[in-house]
């Protein structure tokens, strides 16, 4: 066995780290069933070119990334972006949604969403700030 530091791993060696993972927290902590989501922004070719991913694992869904073009902000279309996620976890009745943010990005659109900040990592990036966000389902009404 050797140990083996290396940048920007490929899919074949991340896919092992997440294989093995989910096969101890699935012994460990019980079935997740894990599922990737992704609702999409498509252009008139059909291309994507934004939207948001996530996956849900045991109770939650994760939104991992949330990407509107400029010219579609303020518009409307992030909050239709996460009113359907939300309401495909709702309809397979998960606990809630969570998500993370930096302080240049869009703590106040999630805070109109319903979200609220359950923490906060200083200094990242230095002299800046992460924050983490929840939407409860059973503390917040159906949107």
């Amino acid at each position: 066995m050797q140990i083996v530091f290396k940048l920007d791993p490929d899919g074949a060696d991340e896919a092992a780290v997440l294989e093995g993972l989910r096969d101890y927290n699935d012994r460990a902590g019980g079935q997740a069933n894990h599922q990737s989501i992704a609702v999409l922004l498509k252009d008139d070719t059909g291309a994507s070119v934004g939207g948001l991913t996530g996956w849900a694992v045991y109770d939650w869904l994760f939104i991992k990334l949330l990407y509107i073009p400029e010219a579609y902000r303020g518009k409307g279309v992030g909050s239709q972006l996460m009113q359907q996620a939300e309401a495909w976890a709702r309809e397979r009745q998960l606990t809630g949604i969570w998500l993370d943010t930096f302080d240049f990005q869009a703590r106040g659109f999630y805070e109109k969403l319903g979200f609220t900040v359950f923490g906060t990592l200083e200094d990242h990036p230095r002299g800046g700030r992460r924050f983490f966000l929840e939407k409860r389902f059973d503390a917040s009404p159906a949107n």
